[in-house]
């Protein structure tokens, strides 16, 4: 293997344009006749959202790199941060294209369930009268209007904001006009009458716009919206080290907002010379502007929901998570846990096991501490209850949390004032690191003995994405893993980034290097003469030293099986590099995010989950952990939820050899829908009589409240 080195790029792909075409997936699911309408829209609208966060992070770290003395190169494309914004910029527009077409499908295919986005100019009658009302009375008042001439210089354009801009015609002068939308004011308005009807608050002013301006006359109008590089690090900023972290914090996000320009975006029509002026005055590319004729910002989709009108299928079925068929539902966590080891299967299975587990944790005597790391929470947050509750009862309460959880940085903030205000210990992470991991550790004193609980997850302490994610949550009372999370915070509280752990693989010091070892042990398996086998489940694969390995353990003839849901830097399919390498990839209801990482076939198979992805930024840059699987009957789950996974052929896509998506075959014949599938089992679980606490002794069985689900499973596979 020595004649393979990390510059061949012949087998790895640019991860920017490798996200872009996850992108495009999501943009499928709304041009697919089987979803059903309203959820097609609320995908055109998730299109929209990813697509202004990679504009923001993305294009805005790459605009950095380019103003760079120094050259940076690409170590999966060979190009510079110059060469791959072109590619970007490139790759981009025809998404414009494909996003408004199926919005204007899913639209008008609305209009027949009663659901429609009215034009302004179209309203006549009670209507019409409603809309002027309306804009007199809540509108107008709240609008800072502003002409652009040498009295009046043009205006900031805040970030994600929309602006009317319009060309006004007066006393036989021309001038520009702006209107920020107010971000007061509500995303649309509804209009009386049958069925869900609505105006636009931006079209409003846009149809009201010569009452603003007073008498002139309209030449020219169009919503914009600049999206500006919100890439910004706490690092990159100056810090007082005897100062307020919380504080510097706050400081640091009032400058994301006035960032330069990377993207403009225009929906309705302004002539050449007025777009020539806006790239002039916003000092951007004109490769770098998009026309659309949706909405430019779509989150009011989600304000629908709750006036669909009944009767018709415009939605999923209904579906909440179920109880665990691994946990008792009238008995306490605790006892359950110190039996056997729990894992929860989210959002098929309900978060509320472990929100159980921290109440009882925070009321229990025998408690004498309970220590977690946050990197997201819900808005409304029990955890944050439950903690503040323990420290009232007098437990030593540690809250590792992450003030740098991007675009969640003032909600993290708020939550940190509560919890010190309650008597928590509130550690900000390490400089230069990000806490990204997911792990909870109780501490019990029972007698004499120290009982450890530990909970290590795939993802985010928060309730609402508990039901719209696929993550995992292990819950164990191994006495090894225990003594490793708890050297895993001290660690963390005197920012000791090297500490060894036997059981837990933390980086940034030991996660990759784990990792690594791990596909290493595969590949002196057939080298032994033996099979060598790798299956993991991502949601982004960029690490070079990872792709390189990988390339290696397939040459030495590893079958290596990779689950992506995202970016994918590594090109399977190539002859003498990664041909024993398939990768899928599952775009569905439900983002798929749990991280599973399994070596080698059968009883010697080796399970770790965790919060990382294989992406340099978590491998080097990050405080991540993966645990390891030890139940027999675990392990048997994890197998299964990735071969279920695997055999999708209604939601996955096979990755090609060019890194372009194709549907699997055989879904005429047996369709199979993982995700529907995990959501009919829960179900059929929850329906069975609720399950005794499981005795010691039966603790490495598979889950007694699952009778046949692994074989009928397998029987899929094989009709």
């Amino acid at each position: 293997m020595k004649d393979l080195c990390k510059d061949d790029i012949s087998y790895t792909q640019n991860r920017e344009l490798s996200w872009l075409r996850f992108n495009q997936r999501v943009l499928e699911e709304a041009q697919d006749p089987g979803v059903p309408l309203y959820e097609r829209l609320k995908f055109v609208s998730i299109f929209e959202s990813n697509l202004d966060e990679f504009f923001m992070i993305r294009v805005g770290s790459l605009t950095d790199i380019a103003l760079m003395k120094e050259e940076h190169v690409d170590n999966k494309s060979g190009w510079t941060a110059e060469r791959q914004l072109t590619e970007i910029f490139k790759a981009v527009a025809p998404l414009y294209k494909k996003r408004d077409k199926a919005f204007s499908e899913v639209e008008n295919a609305l209009c027949g369930f009663g659901v429609a986005r009215c034009e302004p100019d179209a309203l006549t009658g009670a209507d019409k009268k409603f809309l002027d009302k309306y804009f007199v009375n809540y509108v107008l008042p709240v609008l800072s209007p502003q002409v652009i001439d040498m009295h009046h210089p043009f205006p900031h354009l805040a970030n994600n904001v929309l602006h009317v801009m319009l060309r006004i015609k007066s006393g036989g002068r021309t001038a520009l006009g702006i209107i920020p939308v107010p971000q007061a004011l509500p995303s649309m308005v509804f209009l009386d009458g049958a069925g869900v009807r609505y105006v636009l608050t931006e079209e409003i002013l846009m149809a009201y716009a010569s009452q603003v301006f007073g008498k002139c006359e309209i030449e020219d109008a169009a919503v914009i919206k600049v999206t500006r590089n919100a890439d910004i690090s706490p690092e990159d900023e100056s810090f007082d080290v005897d100062g307020d972290y919380l504080t510097h914090m706050k400081k640091v996000l009032k400058k994301r907002g006035r960032l330069a320009p990377v993207r403009l975006e225009i929906q309705g029509g302004l002539p050449d010379d007025l777009v020539e002026e806006l790239c002039g005055r916003l000092r951007i590319g004109h490769a770098q502007v998009y026309h659309s004729h949706a909405p430019l910002k779509m989150g009011y989709v989600f304000s629908l929901a709750d006036k669909l009108p009944e009767g018709f299928k415009i939605t999923y079925p209904d579906f909440s998570p179920q109880p665990s068929p691994m946990v008792s539902r009238n008995g306490p966590m605790l006892p359950q846990i110190l039996r056997r080891d729990i894992l929860l299967h989210f959002p098929y299975e309900s978060m509320d096991p472990f929100l159980r587990l921290l109440r009882e944790a925070a009321a229990d005597p025998a408690v004498v501490s309970i220590k977690i790391t946050i990197y997201r929470l819900a808005s409304t947050s029990k955890i944050i209850g439950y903690l503040t509750e323990a420290a009232e009862n007098g437990k030593d309460v540690t809250a590792l949390l992450e003030l740098r959880a991007r675009f969640d940085e003032e909600n993290n903030i708020n939550w940190a004032e509560r919890l010190e205000e309650a008597g928590c210990t509130v550690a900000y992470g390490i400089e230069g690191f990000k806490v990204h991991s997911k792990i909870c550790l109780i501490t019990r004193q029972n007698g004499g003995d120290i009982q450890y609980i530990t909970q290590i997850g795939t993802g985010n302490y928060n309730e609402k994405t508990a039901k719209q994610y696929t993550d995992l949550s292990l819950m164990t009372a191994d006495p090894d893993i225990g003594a490793d999370a708890a050297g895993f915070f001290k660690n963390m509280l005197i920012g000791n980034l090297e500490g060894e752990y036997n059981h837990l693989l933390v980086a940034p010091s030991g996660l990759k290097k784990g990792i690594l070892n791990l596909i290493d042990g595969e590949i002196m398996k057939v080298k032994a003469g033996g099979e060598g086998e790798i299956f993991m489940k991502l949601n982004s694969l960029t690490d070079r030293d990872v792709l390189t390995r990988l390339s290696e353990a397939s040459r030495a003839g590893v079958r290596i099986r990779l689950l992506v849901r995202g970016i994918c830097c590594l090109l399977p399919g190539i002859e003498g590099k990664t041909e024993n390498i398939e990768v899928h990839s599952v775009v569905g209801r439900y983002l798929e995010h749990a991280r599973i990482y399994c070596f080698g076939k059968g009883a010697e198979r080796r399970f770790y989950i965790g919060s990382a992805d294989l992406m340099t930024r978590n491998t080097e840059k990050r405080v991540e952990i993966a645990s390891p699987v030890l139940d027999a009957g675990l392990r048997q789950r994890l197998v299964d939820i990735l071969e279920t996974q695997w055999h999708d052929n209604v939601k996955a896509r096979v990755m090609q050899p060019d890194g372009r998506y194709k549907k699997p075959g055989g879904a005429e014949y047996n369709p199979v829908d993982c995700q529907q599938f995990f959501i009919d089992e829960a179900v059929k679980n929850a329906s069975r009589p609720v399950p005794a606490p499981v005795p010691p002794a039966a603790a490495s069985a598979p889950p007694s409240a699952n009778p046949g689900l692994w074989q009928r499973i397998r029987a899929l596979f094989k009709n």
